[in-house]
């Protein structure tokens, strides 16, 4: 059990597309289970590879968050292939965007394809909270936060809230 570091914004890293995997072998399999563990610690809901420093394109995710029970899913290579209606995921959070939460406008269900933690494929069509769950994390993969989908006002508060913070934790160094 191993849990990885949760990159913040700004970091530019988390802007960047991750890279498909080829191949799923051991050590997939090593970062899939880090993945997990560093989700259920954090906590949250879900988690894609790139927001901690791994450049491939992999997220877990469990939308009933239950430490006991650990029944998380992975998607990898996951690509959103059909959305339909509309939403507002109220009070949307991010690991990577600490000390935010607001409304962000999402589809009300998507149909996902990829594969499993084996390489199987898969799909998923999802509603509610699993349908946001994936369009956020999959975003990530694309190297879109959360922070880019909300008003611009509340995203311009924020980034200045982020630059301050900056500020002091320099001087303090």
């Amino acid at each position: 059990m191993s849990f990885l570091e949760i990159l913040k914004y700004p970091d530019e890293f988390l802007r960047h597309p991750t890279k498909p995997i080829q191949t799923i072998n051991d050590a997939i399999q090593e970062v899939i289970e880090n993945l997990a563990d560093t989700m259920y610690q954090a906590p949250g809901v879900g988690l894609a590879a790139i927001q901690t420093g791994i450049d491939k394109s992999i997220i877990v995710f469990d939308h009933e968050a239950n430490l006991e029970k650990r029944d998380f899913q992975v998607l990898i290579n996951p690509e959103i292939i059909i959305t339909n209606g509309k939403t507002i995921s109220e009070n949307e959070g991010c690991l990577s965007v600490p000390d935010l939460r607001s409304d962000v406008k999402r589809y009300e269900t998507v149909v996902v394809e990829g594969l499993d933690r084996f390489g199987n494929k898969t799909r998923i069509e999802a509603d509610g909270l699993l349908s946001i769950i994936l369009q956020h994390e999959i975003d990530h993969l694309n190297g879109i936060l959360f922070l880019d989908r909300i008003s611009a006002l509340k995203r311009q508060l924020y980034k200045k809230k982020v630059q301050k913070a900056l500020k002091q934790s320099d001087k303090t160094d």
